[in-house]
């Protein structure tokens, strides 16, 4: 048997019995350790001799979802960290540390839901002691990407001939300006005057950087950013607000239309 298996053989094995079948309705701790590893292969960074990957993994989950994990947190963890070093390993992935697996809480995901951010982040080495530095090109401490998984919405019993499920649906988040639509692929958009902003806000009354809209798992915030005239959410002033799907953005005289769904 091959170390990986072997080791996904551990985590199935966690939440055999009574805990397994609680959990085929929630999301199931083999999904979380093949999706880290999908989320590792699509982070990579290729610097002149080495292929670096994300060495920092958030999982959110639901809190229904989390309370499964009572008791067996800890355990479930160090699995999934070291499911993740084995395949670095035999992918010949160049990690700046070991990897590191941090689960949270997230209320806006729901049962069977999940989201993981990764990150590449530099370890702290004490002052006696030198320290390699990475290539420049690496995209290091920036903001987590995350990304959401969502169960399907309906489950098939398994027929011989049956296709392969779908990969899970991508979230779609717009923000509608002046009657332009802009598609949000990245966890902090900057909005303002300034042609240089994320998304421009071509108001007189607005900040040359007014706002950002900030993802933090599953979930999307506006902030300002001490503008002039500040910032509202549904009529109401805010320094930083949660939005939810056709929450309305005021920013100077403008009206900012937040919408996310399933494409």
């Amino acid at each position: 048997m091959s170390v990986l298996r072997s080791i996904e053989s551990k985590i199935e094995g966690l939440f055999e019995g009574v805990f397994g079948r609680a959990f085929r309705t929630h999301v199931q701790p083999i999904e979380l350790a093949r999706k880290l590893v999908k989320e590792m292969d699509d982070h990579r960074t290729v610097s002149v001799s080495r292929v670096y990957v994300p060495n920092e993994f958030t999982v959110y989950l639901s809190p229904q979802d989390r309370k499964q994990f009572a008791g067996y947190e800890e355990s479930l963890v160090a699995e999934l960290q070291e499911y993740l070093a084995e395949h670095a390993r035999r992918e010949r992935y160049a990690l700046l540390t070991a990897p590191s697996v941090l689960v949270t809480t997230d209320e806006d995901l729901a049962v069977g839901e999940f989201g993981i951010a990764t990150r590449l982040v530099q370890a702290q080495a004490a002052p006696d002691v030198q320290q390699e530095p990475p290539p420049a090109e690496l995209p290091l401490e920036q903001p987590a990407q995350t990304m959401v998984y969502k169960p399907p919405t309906a489950v098939a019993p398994p027929e011989a001939d049956e296709a392969p499920p779908p990969p899970p649906e991508r979230e779609v988040v717009t923000l509608m300006v002046a009657g332009k639509r802009h598609e949000i692929t990245q966890p902090r958009v900057v909005l303002g005057r300034s042609r240089g902003c994320d998304v421009p806000v071509p108001d007189v009354n607005v900040s040359r950087r007014h706002a950002e809209l900030r993802q933090e798992g599953a979930t999307y915030w506006i902030v300002d950013l001490d503008s002039t005239n500040g910032t509202a959410v549904n009529g109401k002033r805010t320094g930083r607000e949660r939005l939810r799907d056709g929450d309305t953005i005021t920013l100077g005289s403008t009206e900012i239309v937040f919408g996310r769904s399933l494409p």
